[in-house]
This record gives C-alpha cells, sequence and structure tokens, in this order.
C-alpha cells in the first residue's frame, strides 16, 4: 500500500492508498477540500470540525441524489465555471448548520 501526503483546507495529512487507488484518492481529496473550502468561505461556520462534518453531509446528500436521479445529458461546462458548492447543489446549508448545532452540544461534542 502505497503513502500518499494531502493537504485539506490547508492542512496535511499523510493517507494510505492501495496500488493504483492514486486518482481516485486525489478525486476524492479535491472534492473534499472544495466543500470544505466553500463552507469555511461562506463566513458562517469556523470551526474545523463543524465544518467537516458539514462538507461530508453534503458530499453525502449529493451522492445520494445522484444515485437516486437518472443520468442527465452530459454538458460541457465552461472552464471557468466555478466548482460545485451547497448552494449550487441546493443544499439548505443554514438548514444543516441548525441540525448540526443540535446535535452538538454546547461544548461542541456530540451528545
Amino acid at each position: 500500500m502505497k503513502q500518499v501526503e494531502v493537504t485539506i483546507l490547508g492542512q496535511s495529512y499523510l493517507l494510505g492508498c492501495p496500488d493504483g487507488g492514486e486518482k481516485a484518492l486525489l478525486e476524492a481529496v479535491a472534492a473534499v477540500d472544495r466543500e470544505m473550502s466553500a463552507i469555511r468561505d461562506g463566513g458562517k461556520v469556523k470551526a474545523r470540525e463543524r465544518i467537516a462534518v458539514l462538507a461530508a453531509l453534503n458530499l453525502a446528500f449529493a451522492l445520494a441524489e445522484r444515485d437516486e436521479a437518472p443520468s442527465p445529458p452530459v454538458r460541457s461546462a465552461p472552464r471557468d465555471a466555478a466548482p460545485a458548492d451547497a448552494a449550487a447543489s441546493g443544499v439548505d446549508v443554514a438548514q444543516l448548520i441548525k441540525r448540526l448545532d443540535m446535535a452538538l452540544g454546547a461544548d461542541g461534542q456530540l451528545l
């Protein structure tokens, strides 16, 4: 198993990667970094842990929608198109934050 160093939201991680899986791992890392950066840049959430949970929820929701929906026709996006973020995917970030706050206690720990 190969080890790959990646950066997510400015922090480095050393991840194990099966042989031949580096491209898929780097694509997954890019998606996580994009989601976390979009949430952080939105300015409403500052805690790294909450940003990570919201990014995970966004990605899981998008994956579930993709699995349920029929495949749309393939269209090429302009090269300067912004990466998909929570607002563009229709995810209600404010509602996710509210649900996250309810799930996390006042001390920021899971109940």
